[in-house]
């Protein structure tokens, strides 16, 4: 697939009918009514959708796409993700795929060799199960790197693992006072095991890398706002999140949904959108943090005020009402099996009741984390409050992920109109992560409502999906592959497989109609803004198991090509 030469077209056509971009020979998705082949773009917007033919009379001296019977359809809007993690990370060292301590020192060891000035050698995605049934420790870190402080994040960024060197220099191998929802899990020798539950437990360890924790800020409960840094540290930040849009452009995305935010991130995309270099649409949210008080919501306004550009805006609060599932920290409607626990939220349901009513009482929309059965009910009851405070709206507040929830909770979302904003890759019927032994984490009865999002579709509510980069990759297709093919599971596991034009709808027009912006993207037809992707294959053609290998040849947005194959 290849963007061809200059075309002449009949001389009859106006300059200003001109196209600057045709895109020929496709299949073309409109989500606006029928199928197409082809279509114009113009300053930023489709001009013109229709057959072939009649595009090509059309292009003058544009610049000529052939989409070779590909796919074309809205550029992918990933609702879920950490641009500054998931951007950094493309530097660490991924441990996805690595078991045990033999094949984690074959990777680390030439990882550390690498990098001879890192403060902290730094891994990502190391598997809660890299030593079989026991939990990782200091001691299995030290095995593979026993000379240099080092440390590792599990994929979900709930939980790190630090070796001994990393614990003695954050101060934490003799424990630590980490507030409610994070900890430092203690040995019976009363040292550090090295397992580190949730932000406020692992910060002083991230904060010694060489971003200086910002790889995580706002991804969980992180340390937000910030104090200005220096201007090489915001050259450097900028050039973190100019590769981040780069590998996002050659995905096909053209829109992100941030899940952590502060002045200082709109600060940076703002200078990057004068510079030239933001390649997608970007939605940063306040982040709303268990600690704050309620007051500080109006720091969303005041974003909201200052940011509501079509590239960069804010107008949306995110807040964590617990942990995962894997390390037991979400918050559970009943105990987790052979344990005592059901953990807590990090919200109190009078805090976070306050902070929602408040918030959508300032037309505010509301994202919410929350994995476990009862931290979703705890949502749904403050957004049923804040309706009983304010009055119905069309508020759009979402939850995200959804991982459990209790049968008699799914009937509320859809007259309460609450959007469901689910990862495919999540689930172990993704074929990413591996299933839940049943009654090993989760009961058999919570499995049958894990992931639910066939479920709570057919229930009437508003279903999103996206990636949660960098839990999973930012790549779309093996996501959309997760939905509409799956992999077999125990029959316990019921079958949550949607359409393949469902879940693309999910991943760009009803992505759109989340942002308040159905009238403006998410669909080709004239008038819309020309945020497009070109796959190399047609999609409606592919074995169901093989979308996952189908890739973008060609991304516009705004009318600028952003990634050409």
């Amino acid at each position: 697939m290849a963007v061809g030469e200059l075309c002449l077209g009949l001389p009859i056509y106006m300059e200003k009918q001109m196209s600057d971009i045709v895109i020929l020979n496709g299949r073309v998705i409109t989500f606006d009514g029928p199928d197409a082949e082809a279509i114009a773009i113009k300053d930023g917007k489709v001009t013109a959708v229709g057959s072939t033919a009649e595009i090509r009379e059309m292009a003058g001296s544009a610049q000529v796409i052939d989409a070779q019977g590909g796919t074309v359809m809205p550029g992918f809007i990933d609702s879920h993700v950490h641009l500054f993690g998931g951007a950094a990370e493309l530097d660490f060292l991924n441990l996805t795929g690595v078991i045990g301590v033999e094949a984690l020192t074959a990777v680390a060891r030439p990882y550390s060799a690498a990098r001879p000035d890192d403060k902290l050698l730094f891994a990502c995605s190391i598997d809660y199960a890299l030593i079989g049934d026991r939990s990782i420790t200091r001691h299995d870190l030290d095995a593979a790197i026993p000379d240099r402080p080092f440390a590792a994040s599990t994929a979900d960024h709930h939980t790190v693992y630090a070796n001994t060197k990393a614990l003695e220099l954050a101060g934490l191998l003799h424990g630590a006072d980490c507030g409610t929802g994070s900890e430092v899990v203690m040995g019976k020798d009363g040292l550090a095991t090295g397992e580190l539950l949730e932000a406020a437990a692992f910060m002083p360890v991230l904060e010694m890398t060489h971003l200086g924790g910002r790889e995580m800020l706002g991804m969980t409960t992180g340390a937000d706002p910030i104090p200005a840094p220096d201007a090489k540290t915001r050259a450097i930040d900028k050039g973190v999140i100019a590769n981040g849009y780069k590998h996002c452009a050659m995905h096909g995305i053209t829109s992100l949904h941030n899940m952590d935010g502060n002045f200082y991130q709109l600060e940076l995309l703002a200078e990057m959108e004068a510079e030239g270099t933001l390649l997608c649409r970007t939605e940063i949210p306040m982040h709303l943090k268990h600690t704050d008080p309620v007051e500080r919501v109006d720091e969303a306004a005041e974003m909201r005020a200052k940011y509501s550009g079509d590239m960069v805006w804010s107008n949306r609060v995110k807040m964590f009402m617990d942990g995962v599932i894997d390390s037991k920290t979400a918050y559970m409607l009943e105990n987790y099996p052979n344990t005592d626990s059901r953990s807590e939220p990090l919200f109190s349901a009078e805090h976070f009741n306050e902070a929602a009513i408040r918030a959508d009482a300032m037309g505010l929309q509301i994202a919410v984390h929350a994995i476990g059965d009862a931290a979703v009910r705890q949502t749904l009851d403050g957004y049923e409050a804040a309706q009983k405070a304010n009055g119905v709206r069309d508020s759009r507040h979402r939850i995200e992920h959804i991982e459990t929830i209790h049968p008699s909770d799914i009937p509320r979302f859809k007259p309460l109109g609450v959007v469901a904003s689910m990862q495919p890759l999540h689930s172990p019927r993704g074929g990413f992560f591996p299933a839940y032994e049943s009654g090993d984490i989760i009961h058999p009865h919570q499995i049958e409502t894990a992931f639910a999002w066939k479920t709570l579709r057919d229930a009437g509510a508003a279903l999103i999906f996206s990636t949660d980069w960098p839990v999973v990759p930012v790549d779309v297709m093996p996501t959309i592959q997760g939905a509409v093919a799956g992999v077999e599971l125990p029959s316990v596991w019921l079958d949550q497989r949607l359409p393949l034009r469902e879940v693309l709808a999910a991943y760009t027009r009803d992505n759109a109609w989340v942002e308040f912006n159905e009238h403006r993207k998410g669909r080709l037809r004239v008038g819309m803004m020309a945020d497009v992707v070109v796959m190399d294959a047609d999609l409606d053609a592919m074995p169901i198991d093989q979308l996952g290998s189908a890739m973008p040849a060609v991304t516009i947005c705004g009318g600028r090509i952003t990634f050409e194959a």
